[in-house]
């Protein structure tokens, strides 16, 4: 018996993605929303989208994801990585194409702590002579 449902797991900055794909009409949803409705920028629907668009499976295969911790734009990352993975588990013949495409590279780049005496993680005050 073929297995319906794959899921895989995706990160980016603080941002984690459980995604589930499987065959059907093309249906995205995040958290229980529509994807167009979730990820507000047109920008961040295409990169979230792009592994579909390069193996050539936009609108035969149905998402749903659960996503926590980030902002839009780390979500929209571990969304991406979590459906590339998704599609290598569903056909393995795909991994080729997404590795070329560099959709299987962990995004590992997080925030730089602040530290002490700066306002911000590099920023230094304001030098005054007098």
């Amino acid at each position: 018996m073929k297995q319906e449902r794959f899921a895989a797991t995706g990160r980016r900055k603080e941002a984690v993605a459980r995604v589930e794909i499987k065959p059907g009409a093309g249906k995205y949803y995040v958290n229980g929303h529509y994807l167009n409705e979730y990820l507000t920028r047109e920008t961040l629907i295409n990169h979230a989208l792009r592994p579909l668009e390069a193996t050539e499976t936009m609108g035969k295969m149905d998402l749903s994801c659960s996503v926590n911790g980030g902002g839009l734009s780390g979500q929209a990352g571990a969304i991406r990585l979590g459906v590339a993975r998704a599609l290598v588990k569903m056909n393995p013949e795909l991994h080729y194409t997404l590795r070329k495409g560099g959709f299987l590279t962990r995004d590992a780049r997080e925030v730089e702590r602040k530290k002490y005496g700066r306002p911000k993680a590099r920023k230094r005050f304001q030098y005054s002579k007098r």
